[in-house]
C-alpha cells in the first residue's frame, strides 16, 4: 500500500500557518502533545524553500532525527547535506517516487505554496490541522487560493489545558483514510480523597451517619 503524503501544521484560528515574516512564536504548546509519538508516525518529510529557510534559521543544515528531509527549490542549488536534500525537480514526480516506497508516512513540512501544488496534483492524501486559539490578522495562508476540494472528517481532539483543537481530514481522491489522532496523551484519572485507603470519602461517611440519625 502506498505510504500516505500528511500535510501536518498548526493553524492560528484565522487560518495562517505562519506571521507575516515566517514567524511562529504565536503557537500555543501543551503538555499533553506527544511529540516523540508524532514524529515516529513518519520517516520521510518534504518541504519548501521558505519553510527550510525558515528551519535552518535556527541552526545546521535543516536535519530532523530519523527523517529523510526532502527540499524542493527552484531558486537553491540542487545539495546533499546529512539527512536532507535539496532538488530542483519537480516535486510531483519525486513525491509520487517516494509514496512508493515502503516505510512510514511522509510528513508535508510546509508551506501552503508546497501543498497547493501537491493537492491540485492529487497527491496529499490527507490535511491534519492544531487549531491555535489565536488570531494573527495577516500572515502566510494555509493554503494559497485555487480549486476547492472538500474533505472528511477523520477524528478530532480537544485539549482543555491549550484551548488547542486537532482535526485530522482524508482527502477523498487520496489512497487512504487518515490515521487516528494518536499523539495526543491519555488523560490521568482524578484520584477521589479517600479512595486510595479503601475508606470512603469523609462527606460520604458524613452523609451516612446524618441519614441513620
Amino acid at each position: 500500500m502506498s505510504r500516505l503524503l500528511r500535510y501536518q501544521v498548526a493553524m492560528s484560528l484565522d487560518g495562517f500557518i505562519a506571521g507575516p515574516n515566517g514567524e511562529y512564536d504565536w503557537i500555543v504548546m501543551d503538555p499533553a502533545i506527544d511529540f516523540a509519538a508524532l514524529y515516529k508516525e513518519f520517516d520521510t518529510a518534504v518541504m519548501g524553500r521558505k519553510t527550510y529557510e525558515l528551519v535552518t534559521a535556527q541552526g545546521g543544515q535543516g536535519a530532523i532525527p530519523g527523517f529523510d528531509v526532502v527540499v524542493f527549490s527552484r531558486t537553491l542549488p540542487a545539495a546533499e547535506h546529512p539527512g536532507v536534500r535539496i532538488l530542483n525537480d519537480d516535486p510531483r514526480d519525486v513525491v509520487t517516487a517516494l509514496k512508493a516506497k515502503p516505510g512510514r508516512d511522509i510528513w508535508l513540512f510546509g508551506g501552503g505554496v508546497l501543498f497547493r501544488s501537491l493537492l491540485d496534483d492529487g497527491l496529499v492524501d490527507t490535511v491534519e490541522v492544531a487549531v491555535m486559539p489565536v488570531l494573527l490578522g495577516s500572515g502566510i495562508p494555509l493554503l494559497p487560493p485555487g480549486a476547492s476540494t472538500k474533505l472528511v472528517l477523520a477524528d478530532q481532539r480537544i485539549l482543555p489545558h491549550s484551548g488547542i483543537i486537532a482535526l485530522a481530514y482524508s482527502v477523498p481522491s487520496g489512497v487512504g483514510p487518515a490515521p487516528g489522532i494518536r499523539y495526543i496523551k491519555a488523560a490521568k484519572p482524578r484520584a477521589v480523597s479517600g479512595t486510595s485507603t479503601g475508606k470512603p470519602p469523609k462527606a460520604a461517611t458524613a452523609r451516612r451517619k446524618r441519614a441513620t440519625e
